[in-house]
């Protein structure tokens, strides 16, 4: 699987967000300079973020973005169908509408348990969880062995 820039962007600029104790809204300028990332993109990151309900901007002097929902509630699939779209897809179809002859169709068996087994990780956990750093146990199970770090 490869992970987009715009979904990990997305994924820091919200921690950020996030780790703020007090609340408030945090401009795309800081969020930009504290995560590195460029300013350009991280605007069109964040108005894919609004669209989805998960960040609002807010005017004025205190103006900036901020969370439209608790932390708990956003999981890392929620930010990257809304930044990238489906989790999986075969050149740009979700993977139960791609068709295949009788010999490979069994592909689309393998599509679909990768979608499911991405599933069964980045819907656990929580942008609240990211800024903790505190994983459900499930997760770090995953981790846990040495082979899951080696890049087969």
């Amino acid at each position: 699987m490869r992970v987009s820039a715009k979904s990990d962007y997305a994924l820091r600029a919200l921690i950020e967000m996030s780790a703020r104790e007090d609340g408030r809204a945090v401009s795309a300028e800081e969020l930009g300079r504290l995560q590195d990332i460029p300013h350009g993109f991280l605007q069109a990151i964040l108005a894919d973020l609004r669209k989805a309900g998960i960040v609002i901007s807010q005017r004025g002097q205190s103006g900036g973005w901020r969370l439209a929902r608790t932390p708990d509630t956003v999981s890392v699939a929620d930010v990257i169908r809304a930044v990238d779209g489906p989790l999986v897809s075969v050149y740009g179809l979700r993977p139960e509408a791609v068709t295949y002859n009788e010999r490979a169709e069994v592909l689309q068996h393998v599509w679909i348990a990768a979608r499911d087994s991405l599933r069964e990780v980045f819907e656990q956990v929580s942008i609240a969880a990211l800024a903790s750093r505190e994983l459900p146990e499930t997760v770090t199970r995953r981790t846990a062995s040495e082979d899951a770090w080696q890049p087969h």
